[in-house]
């Protein structure tokens, strides 16, 4: 009798106990490197030339093209205000809270100059002292250096 030889064959298998550890660092990184925007109103920003950099978390104002204003304190999301009294009696109590705080006007290139300045009207009297404009970089033409 013969005895045959055992061959032992090993089936191939993928390593998964390190695939929980790669999936937390994954996760991690796009926790830390995903930047959060409270503010999405959708508007055509006015071209510039000057920049500057703005504190962390300002509070945003936004002004649509038909003059609707849209507000968020850097911190939660968006909401509609009725008008700039609204933003007025907000602005007034965040100032009470964080003296430093500044507010960024995002209007649309084409909203109307009475809607802007009715917002501005109304930060000023309510003792905001930090206001800027969000616009974009002006976009040099090649003809004219």
């Amino acid at each position: 009798m013969r005895l045959r030889e055992q061959v032992w064959t090993i089936k191939p298998t993928v390593p998964t106990a390190s695939m929980a550890d790669i999936a937390f660092l994954l996760i991690i990184f796009f926790m830390l490197t995903t930047s959060y925007s409270p503010e999405k109103t959708s508007v055509i920003l006015p071209e510039s030339q000057i920049r500057v950099e703005v504190t962390k978390d300002p509070s945003i104002i936004a002004i649509t093209e038909e003059g609707n204003i849209v507000f968020t304190s850097g911190e939660e999301t968006s909401v509609p205000l009725a008008g700039p009294d609204e933003l007025g009696l907000i602005a007034k109590e965040i100032i009470e809270l964080v003296p430093a705080k500044e507010f960024v006007v995002k209007a649309d290139r084409n909203a109307r100059y009475e809607a802007v300045d009715g917002v501005l009207e109304a930060l000023r009297t309510n003792g905001v002292k930090r206001i800027g404009f969000l616009t974009r970089a002006e976009v040099q033409n090649s003809e004219n250096p």
